[in-house]
């Protein structure tokens, strides 16, 4: 039987831990809030206002406005289930470790000639922009458990890189 790619991402999602950092948590939690206090009252009250306003099929605030409250109730969905399921992992009890661990934040060598810097967090908490990356990526599950001045390969579409980590540290947040 071969699945979709939206069953099988659901699949996933489902089998594997979902890991998240205390502030990732707060984070998640931040926003079903707002979207169940603030966001979802106002389009409701719009919802009201363009209802109350007679013809329904060429109203477009009514319209937009019950498309925005599924997109808002779906996401509180999404929201609802990864926050049950979320296991909180505080990073902070491996401060001054030098083992890899999940909240680490990793300094490595790439190839010996490029530094760069990532941190491992949670599937909700990707940022690329900051390098976070999840904990489930091939590069975190290539440092995980390693220590600083270990020699690692990770395998890419290119080929393989050498990777040899610099230093681990964990923030307090």
């Amino acid at each position: 039987m071969r699945l979709g790619a939206f069953a099988y991402l659901t699949y996933f999602f489902m089998q594997t831990p979902n890991y998240i950092t205390p502030v990732g948590y707060r984070r998640l939690l931040s926003e079903m809030q707002h979207l169940i206090k603030v966001e979802r009252p106002a389009v409701t009250e719009t919802v009201r206002w363009a209802a109350s306003n007679g013809d329904r099929s060429e109203n477009g605030d009514y319209i937009y406005g019950k498309r925005r409250l599924r997109e808002i109730d779906r996401r509180i969905r999404f929201l609802t289930k990864r926050l049950e399921q979320a296991q909180v992992v505080n990073p902070s009890v491996h401060q001054g470790g030098d083992q890899v661990f999940f909240g680490a934040t990793v300094v490595y060598l790439r190839n010996d000639s490029t530094e760069e810097t990532i941190r491992i967090v949670g599937q909700d908490e990707v940022d690329p922009a900051q390098r976070w990356v999840s904990w489930v990526s091939p590069i975190a599950r290539a440092l995980l458990k390693a220590r600083e001045g270990d020699r690692l390969q990770l395998k890419t579409p290119a080929g393989s890189d050498s990777i040899e980590v610099i230093s681990v540290s964990y923030c307090d947040q």
